[in-house]
């Protein structure tokens, strides 16, 4: 945590080295909050302050640990004008319509939206030699599905129920590093795991043991999503893993950086143009990074800060109408 915290504390005069009327021995800190420290959203949170860091020793970029993304929206309605945080959009929605955990505020409607991060993308895997070619052929087998309340187990019960194989498919609970072991040793026919891509785990696995990745047809994947509208569709790029020769049709649940109308259009502009202008470096040394394009803007939920809105515009990219 020292190191990951002396690394991140320099991130921000980049970001605000270009604002107006600040002068640059004072610049402010960003707060992120990204989830608990052993959160994959935490861990995305410090690449992409350590990836701002790169050529610049005067940063202030905070990430904080948080409980969570229902805690990040709640903090939302006190913080200052420098809070950050990460959030599926999903959650936004809840808060906004006053949804258990949250209690209906009318400030939750400043909420806005920065630009997207890698999401979480479903992964389905069985042995390249068991034969298997898509879920149905899970019927009658044993299926580890993540972990226990994990986002891995609760969209594999989700995708099972709408394609009507909730009651054909064997549930095995097995914490996932567990749940590759058995793979491997044909303990089980499948196994769910969940994450950025690439996942260093499916990798490492594939390099052992040969893999295949189910995906969905068309109408597979419509049925999923209709039942569950937090999620997007996604694929993974053929070449992701050792063996997968074709592109795989899977869901993901997206996930944005986001702040309130609280935060000042400059501020919101420096960091939008600051993430941006560094990502491709953030890709080369954090491959999930590389996936993260313009195009899911139109997964963040919300519409974006008037700032990061003048970066959009001014950068030429695209930006859905419902965003604006």
């Amino acid at each position: 945590m020292r190191r990951a915290c002396a690394a991140v504390c320099g991130a921000v005069l980049l970001l605000f080295s270009a604002l107006p009327g600040r002068a640059a021995d004072a610049p402010p800190t960003i707060v992120v909050h990204a989830g608990k420290a052993d959160s994959l959203s935490h861990a995305l949170a410090v690449q992409f302050a350590e990836a701002l860091a790169q050529g610049n020793n005067a940063l202030t970029v905070q990430v904080e640990e948080s409980q969570g993304s229902v805690q990040n929206i709640m903090d939302a309605l006190h913080r200052g004008d420098h809070y950050v945080f990460t959030t599926p959009p999903n959650l936004i929605s809840q808060a906004k319509r006053g949804e258990k955990p949250f209690r209906r505020d009318a400030r939750y409607r400043r909420i806005r939206a920065l630009f997207p991060v890698p999401p979480l993308t479903l992964h389905w895997v069985v042995r390249a030699d068991s034969g298997i070619k898509d879920l149905a052929g899970l019927a009658g087998k044993s299926l580890a599905p993540g972990g226990k309340g994990s986002f891995a187990e609760r969209q594999t019960v989700s995708a099972l129920h709408a394609l009507g194989l909730e009651q054909r498919v064997q549930l095995i609970d097995i914490d996932p590093a567990g749940a590759r072991a058995a793979l491997a040793g044909h303990q089980v026919a499948g196994l769910a795991l969940a994450g950025t891509v690439p996942l260093p785990a499916l990798g490492d696995l594939a390099k052992t043991t040969p893999i295949h990745l189910l995906g969905l047809t068309h109408a597979e994947r419509a049925k999923v999503l209709a039942a569950d509208d937090s999620l997007v569709a996604q694929a993974i790029p053929a070449g992701t893993y050792p063996g997968q020769e074709a592109a795989v049709a899977t869901v993901a649940l997206p996930t944005g950086v986001y702040t309130t109308t609280v935060m000042s259009d400059a501020t919101a502009y420096a960091i939008t143009k600051a993430f941006w202008s560094q990502k491709w470096a953030l890709g080369q040394h954090n491959p999930p990074w590389s996936l993260v394009t313009p195009a899911a803007l139109a997964e963040l939920g919300v519409k974006l800060h008037r700032g990061a809105l003048r970066y959009y515009r001014e950068a030429g990219i695209k930006v859905p109408a419902a965003l604006r």
